[in-house]
């Protein structure tokens, strides 16, 4: 802790299987059943394709690249990734799905590279391989001493949240839910009886009542919550009214981030009563080099986010970004130009519907600015 200010790193989705676990030391079984790729070795060739070979094995800390550093240096509190990928050698496939990923248990050190303190699980691909793929992956992620939240084998597991604890006696308290419109089937939902993830069947008020209920329940004075929400379409940068409205519902009942992720994409942001909402944060490390349609929003740019909270109050001091690129599966920095694209389009969407306006820094990372700052 830093100035009397907490530090999280916050990041959107964290696919470690399919391609990117067949180039770490023990790659999976590459057997997929998508329409047109049936094994995963395939999205390695695509992302060679584009921008040149990648020596395989690499070692575990390859995926993360440049960001590796700037997280030493930026020396956070608490790092939460949402981990949008069973664990497992196990398993079935998931029936009705048309993508699935997994990552080999065995290559659970790339995850650990990045020092996470919580792994969110409450998405659409936590169960790709059933209930027994589930219970592998809550397994691995314990037996790695990596807390989870978001998933679990009853409702009740799956609904509690991940508390770190930080400098001064605070603690970061992380809830995580998935709703249906990023694809997690209604049939994933945890039950007393039965494992799954921590479901919301929409964004509602009644959905955030339930979730600030259980905030309230469990925060105390210098604690900052964090609630983790899988939503919303893989591209395209509106936010719907339900989904502003629960954000806000969120924060009123006690929430102070609330984390977005599931576009592939960085989606907007907003400062409403001094708590950041960040409605997407796009993709972080994956194996979606290659794949084409969609290059307009420029999906191979991935943002590092660092929001610094004050623990009296819960408001935010900064939330500032990294931009990063993807290259050969491996994260570094962007460059001058394509930080400026990512800001003048985080900058256009935000303020357009938020009023909130992201601003370039001399060092080259961006920062998100309220309506109530002036703009220089």
């Amino acid at each position: 802790m830093r100035g009397g200010l907490v530090t999280l790193f916050l990041c959107g989705d964290v696919m470690l299987g399919r391609g990117v676990d067949q180039i770490l030391p023990h790659p999976g079984d590459p057997a997929l059943r998508e329409t047109y790729i049936r094994d995963a070795r395939a999205y390695v060739e695509l992302a060679e394709a584009v921008n040149g070979a990648i020596p395989r094995p690499v070692g575990y800390s390859w995926p993360w690249g440049d960001a590796l550093r700037i997280l030493d240096e930026a020396a956070p509190d608490a790092r939460i990734v949402n981990l949008e990928t069973s664990v497992t050698r196990a398993g079935r496939f998931a029936p009705g799905k048309a993508v699935h990923y997994r990552m080999n248990p065995a290559n659970l050190p790339c995850l650990a590279a990045v020092r996470p303190d919580v792994c969110v699980l409450a998405n659409n691909h936590v169960l790709d391989f059933g209930l027994g793929g589930l219970d592998e992956t809550l397994g691995a992620l314990a037996g790695a001493k990596l807390r989870t939240a978001g998933a679990g084998r009853d409702v009740g597991e799956a609904s509690q949240p991940a508390i770190i604890p930080v400098e001064g006696g605070g603690r970061v308290l992380v809830f995580s839910c998935g709703t249906a419109s990023s694809g997690i089937p209604h049939g994933w939902a945890a039950t007393g009886e039965r494992g799954g993830v921590a479901f919301l069947a929409e964004p509602s008020d009644a959905a955030a009542a339930g979730i600030t209920s259980r905030v309230r329940q469990v925060k105390r004075p210098g604690d900052i919550a964090v609630v983790s929400v899988h939503w919303g379409a893989n591209w395209g940068y509106g936010v719907s009214r339900d989904e502003v409205g629960f954000a806000h519902a969120l924060v009123d009942g006690g929430a102070d981030i609330v984390h977005g992720h599931s576009s592939h994409h960085p989606r907007p942001m907003e400062v409403y009563r001094g708590k950041p909402v960040l409605y997407g944060c796009g993709d972080f490390v994956d194996d979606y080099e290659g794949i084409t349609g969609y290059e307009r929003y420029r999906d191979d740019l991935r943002l590092l986010y660092l929001v610094a909270a004050d623990p009296d109050t819960g408001t935010s001091a900064t939330v500032r970004m990294v931009p990063l690129l993807a290259r050969r599966m491996r994260l570094v920095r962007a460059s001058r130009a394509d930080t400026e694209w990512l800001r003048t389009v985080l900058d256009r969407v935000s303020s357009r519907d938020f009023g909130s306006h992201v601003v370039r820094e001399p060092d080259g990372t961006l920062l998100l600015r309220s309506p109530l700052e002036r703009r220089p």
